[in-house]
């Protein structure tokens, strides 16, 4: 049963942490644009559950559990105030909000592609909506902070490691072999994914035969 790909425990487990490390990677992110601590809080809590609720409006699963569960509400504002209070020097602020970010992403294109598909849609469209759920956070906070989002720019590969993700928990499941170690592995593949695409800059291909010389505004 689709229900029972994660327990209920350990799916809400989960939830709970993805939406923990994309709150801090929101927090810092106010920090590094040096909003006061109600900014840092708004972006805390639109990074943690603004791909959630785009999901759970999709499925069906309305009110979303972003409303209906204290915790999910909660959370961000923990770390939200751990960030006001313990966040890091500014020149590090950078490389923490990269981090916590892929962390998050690799939780939220697994959870978010098994909750689809309990709700009873196909495996491309779970794991469509896994990429949301795992990018609709992080593009909220991105135009709220007034850049231009990771998912659009070319020169960030943000959204394949999340489509790899939801791809593998998609594949796992049409074969019959997903279960909690293989769904934390698929979530780390597209974790380590992300952070290599960081670390050696990889870049997604552009226009064919792009001729513009013109500078990209940086954010």
């Amino acid at each position: 049963m689709p229900s029972d790909l994660y327990t209920p425990h350990l799916q809400h487990t989960l939830d709970i942490i993805g939406i923990f490390v994309f709150a801090i990677s929101g927090g810092l992110l106010a920090v590094r644009k040096n909003f006061d601590i109600f900014g840092i809080a708004v972006l805390a809590q639109v990074t943690a559950l603004g791909g959630g609720v785009l999901r759970d409006v999709l499925i069906g699963a309305v009110p979303p559990a972003a409303f209906t569960d204290m915790w999910f509400f909660f959370t961000p504002l923990v770390a939200a105030a751990l960030v006001f209070f313990l966040h890091p020097e500014v020149e590090r602020i950078n490389k923490a909000v990269q981090f916590f970010d892929a962390a998050g992403l690799g939780l939220f294109c697994v959870t978010g592609t098994i909750k689809a598909y309990a709700y009873g849609l196909g495996l491309v469209p779970s794991a469509a909506l896994g990429v949301a759920t795992a990018a609709g956070g992080g593009v909220v906070r991105d135009v709220l902070a007034n850049q231009v989002p990771s998912l659009l720019r070319w020169d960030e590969i943000y959204a394949v490691p999340a489509m790899v993700g939801a791809t593998l928990v998609a594949l796992l499941i049409r074969f019959d072999e997903f279960n909690a170690t293989t769904g934390t592995l698929s979530a780390v593949v597209a974790f380590v994914l992300r952070l290599l695409a960081i670390r050696f800059e990889w870049r997604a291909p552009r226009a064919w035969h792009r001729s513009s010389a013109a500078k990209e505004s940086d954010a």
